[in-house]
């Protein structure tokens, strides 16, 4: 057994060195200017995000099910964890980033148990108006955290632009015209080469832009500090920290349950893409686990929690980034040059930033399903949207909810679809005899359909009831069936019922109030 996996363990970190290396550090430049964005949007310190996108790199590429996968702080994750931060700041100073840690732990210990209860088997029943939903909302949403950057935070007063958190006065133009340029870059840049990511470039034209005209513009140190070590093991509770009580739980409990569930889906669908792009399968269920035990590693050493990044996923693969050593890589990579260039960091204009952001959730967002809306039948347009509505006026805005919405309006639709398959024909055998032919699935949604293929009100004096082209499903699809039994032998009817399956024969014996009269 050894013999035969070793080869097939080195061939997950060693197939190709060279090219996974340099795609790791590719891959790196590009997590950098992510990672401190979605620690804004999240409302903590740059280093929160960087150390999460470090360790859950590292822990991933150890324990992941899918080589070459990208983890790290991720938009769909981020937007989760606003509420719960300001809630933890409202308690006392320092305790939102205490607060994040524990529900990145609880986070971490559900998606172990939903890798163990098989979870990303029941992704098949997500289905694509779903999924339209989900990432158009959560494009909206990444947008949106942007605006406050661009002089544009409705909620704020006049006085919290002070400080050069968020641009004010004449600072808005300046930041408007470097978004613009960055955009320009990053849209333009492509059409002439692809050697270098026009996300990096565009940061590092801004920020060029921004210290050698020395423009009074915010910048990354304006979000909080960025770190000068290595990450340590802390716990989160105790002193300096929170209570390890069940308020604490009971707080962190519906962000880390959100987190665990759009994480996945956010991997899950990554997963699928690079196993199409590559031609190979991977285990879902191995990369839930993992993500659960990145996430608790993360949380243990001062990071955010997050998923599988798409865009940077499909760039290591692009790259040639096939292997665990990619993943590791471009998490030490990360680290080396956070260290290295920390200085350097500081100066990035938070315009920069919002460029690679808008950029981002333009990628997230189903722009061929917005296209094809007319074509896309309506049925999945109703759950697309409501997949998106109830994300967005959820407050927080609760991608989890919006999702578990959709579903139940898709299976809602569907059992309507399924429910008018069923068919009655009504066939006279002769003045004293009638037959009843049904054909369909017998269930909760298509017993009015079933009662309605029968006339009640007729009583010949022999009826027979013939389902064996039907399946009865459970308690509803019985007592349609019992109801027309009885309704026929109350008007002096002898009824049989033939051809039932042994499930629904069994169903039926089981729950139904007539005694069984089958042949």
């Amino acid at each position: 057994m050894a013999q035969r996996s070793s080869p097939a363990l080195v061939n997950q970190w060693f197939a190709n060195p060279s090219k996974d290396l340099l795609s790791g550090l590719v891959v790196a430049f590009a997590m950098i200017p992510e990672a401190i964005a979605f620690s804004g949007i999240a409302g903590v310190d740059p280093k929160v995000g960087l150390f999460g996108a470090f360790c859950l790199s590292l822990t991933i590429a150890v324990v992941g099910g899918r080589t070459g996968m990208i983890t790290s702080a991720t938009g769909s994750t981020a937007l989760l964890m606003t509420g719960l931060v300001a809630t933890g700041e409202a308690r006392g100073p320092g305790l939102g980033v205490q607060y994040l840690m524990v529900a990145g732990l609880v986070t971490g210990l559900l998606q172990i148990l939903w890798g163990y209860l098989r979870l990303a088997y029941q992704m098949r029943f997500v289905p694509q108006g779903v999924l339209s939903g989900f990432v158009n909302a959560l494009a909206l949403l990444i947008f949106q955290a942007q605006l406050p950057q661009l002089g544009l935070d409705l909620h704020a007063g006049g006085d919290g632009h002070a400080g050069g958190l968020l641009p004010h006065g004449a600072q808005i133009p300046i930041v408007w015209g470097l978004v613009l340029l960055g955009l320009g870059i990053i849209y333009g840049l492509p059409k002439l080469t692809r050697l270098v990511p026009s996300q990096l470039v565009a940061i590092v034209v801004l920020t060029a832009i921004s210290i050698g005209f020395s423009l009074d513009i915010p910048s990354v140190s304006s979000l909080g500090t960025l770190p000068d070590g290595l990450p340590s093991f802390t716990v989160p509770f105790g002193a300096g920290g929170v209570p390890f009580n069940l308020d604490t739980l009971g707080l962190v409990l519906p962000t880390a349950l959100a987190i665990s569930l759009v994480g996945l889906m956010e991997t899950f669908l990554t997963q699928d893409i690079l196993d199409d792009k590559t031609d190979s399968t991977s285990n879902k269920n191995v990369e839930a686990r993992g993500q659960g035990i990145a996430n608790i590693v993360a949380s243990l050493f001062g990071g955010m929690a997050g998923c599988a990044l798409v865009g940077q996923s499909v760039m290591n693969i692009d790259n040639g980034g096939r292997t665990r050593l990619s993943t590791l890589f471009s998490g030490i990579s990360l680290l080396a040059m956070i260290l290295l260039a920390g200085p350097w960091l500081k100066q990035i204009p938070m315009a920069a930033l919002v460029a690679v952001m808008i950029s981002i959730a333009v990628s997230t967002a189903d722009i061929n399903g917005l296209r094809n809306l007319r074509r896309i039948p309506k049925s999945d347009t109703s759950v697309m949207l409501m997949t998106f509505a109830v994300t967005m006026l959820t407050t927080p805005h609760n991608l989890a909810l919006g999702v578990l919405a959709g579903v139940a309006l898709a299976g809602i639709l569907f059992s309507r679809k399924v429910a008018k398959v069923i068919q009655v024909e009504a066939i006279d055998v002769s003045d004293q005899e009638r037959r009843y032919r049904v054909t369909g699935q017998l269930f909760f949604v298509s017993k009015i359909y079933f009662l309605q293929g029968f006339d009640l009100h007729d009583h010949p004096e022999q009826i027979v009831i013939d389902l064996s082209a039907a399946h009865i499903w459970d308690q509803s699809g019985v007592a349609a069936l019992d109801q027309v039994i009885r309704k026929f032998r109350l008007g002096g009817s002898e009824v049989s019922v033939e051809g039932l399956n042994d499930e629904s024969l069994d169903l039926f014996e089981r729950i139904g109030g007539q005694e069984s009269a089958h042949a």
